[in-house]
């Protein structure tokens, strides 16, 4: 044996019981997980609930502050994330329902936020995901909010003003689009298909490099690619993953028109999140129309110190020229400065509607 054989072996045996340390005490934290389980199941109770999103969210927060190995804080994080992921189901399986199928960047954010060992439901609207969570038919459901050079998702935010589901997580997902067909030449692409958002995200690469191709709007990116997989005029704007999932070729990677192009999604429930130490409050209010009453609301939170994250407007559908704002800001609606803000927010607004304070994501 040659003396770099002899280091490599001996590396490999250290490595080989490293495993089997690693693998003893993952097996000593699902059986602690089992173990909850069996208190929160104690006496027959059928509501408990199991997935705690700032219990989570203060476990890889953690990991990251204690991080001092090679390894970025990140992927440390994504390790503990599919630990906690598996252990999770073995005290009660999680069905999140998404916008599908398969492969949309959609069901990518499930597996960011809830790990490979939940069960993703994908269904074919946005209001669907909705739906089923509602229905009690899946636990949770995960649905695009705001992408960051498209702006909002309209549909979502309609269905957040009726709904009595409340939000209990957010993600950020980096969208990178491909251009996926199987055509044996760009020339040969007659019709581009994708999600609006995307076709809106890809505007001018399409313009600049398939201008002869129709575009057409369609409910998610990873259906597009299903429309493309039976249709060699097709192409479609997708992920890297349904390209694999569909064998597709990818003509063309990263062509969305801005490179830091983000996708904000929020986790939606039945259940009120617990303060996690690092959250954001979200609310829905409508104003009387008189001067400064915008001014008179925002004051609720600026008066105290609370840092607004996002304030958009859209139409009430009541009346012409009536509008409602989403407001998010920073903190955990159980904060004192954050209650008595909102309590003044209610009191002035002619709508309010509080929908949801969840952890601001460590991922």
């Amino acid at each position: 044996m040659t003396t770099e054989q002899a280091q490599l072996t001996e590396i490999r045996n250290q490595i080989d019981a490293i495993d089997q340390q690693i693998q003893e005490l993952i097996g000593q934290r699902a059986a602690c997980a089992q173990k909850v389980a069996d208190i929160k199941t104690q006496g027959g109770n059928v509501s408990a609930v199991f997935y705690r999103p700032e219990r989570e969210a203060q476990v890889l927060r953690a990991v990251k502050a204690r991080n001092t190995s090679l390894l970025p804080d990140n992927e440390m994080a994504k390790l503990f994330r599919e630990i906690m992921s598996a252990c999770l189901a073995l005290e009660h399986p999680i069905t999140v329902a998404y916008l599908g199928p398969e492969g949309s960047y959609s069901h990518a954010s499930v597996i960011k936020q809830f790990g490979s060992s939940a069960h993703p439901m994908a269904v074919s609207t946005i209001e669907e995901v909705f739906s089923v969570v509602e229905k009690g038919e899946a636990n949770y459901g995960m649905v695009p909010v705001e992408n960051s050079s498209e702006g909002v998702v309209k549909t979502t935010q309609n269905q957040l003003v009726r709904t009595p589901l409340t939000v209990s997580g957010e993600v950020e997902l980096a969208i990178h689009h491909c251009l996926l067909s199987n055509a044996q030449e760009p020339d040969a692409i007659k019709k581009v298909v994708a999600h609006q958002q995307a076709l809106g995200q890809c505007e001018q690469w399409l313009k600049n490099n398939l201008p002869w191709a129709e575009v057409l709007a369609v409910n998610s990116n990873a259906l597009a690619a299903k429309m493309a997989q039976a249709d060699q005029s097709l192409a479609a704007l997708a992920s890297k993953q349904a390209a694999q999932l569909y064998n597709l070729r990818i003509v063309e990677s990263d062509i969305e028109d801005q490179r830091d192009n983000t996708t904000k999604f929020w986790v939606i429930g039945r259940e009120m999140t617990h303060p996690s130490g690092e959250d954001k409050t979200a609310l829905i209010v409508s104003i009387q129309n008189k001067a400064g009453a915008l001014l008179d609301i925002l004051a609720c939170f600026g008066d105290r110190n609370i840092s607004m994250t996002r304030i958009v407007s859209q139409p009430t559908h009541n009346k012409a020229w009536d509008y409602q704002f989403f407001i998010d800001v920073l903190g955990h609606k159980d904060d004192a400065n954050v209650k008595q803000a909102l309590h003044d927010v209610a009191n002035k607004a002619a709508y309010f509607k509080l929908i949801g304070s969840f952890p601001v994501s460590p991922l």
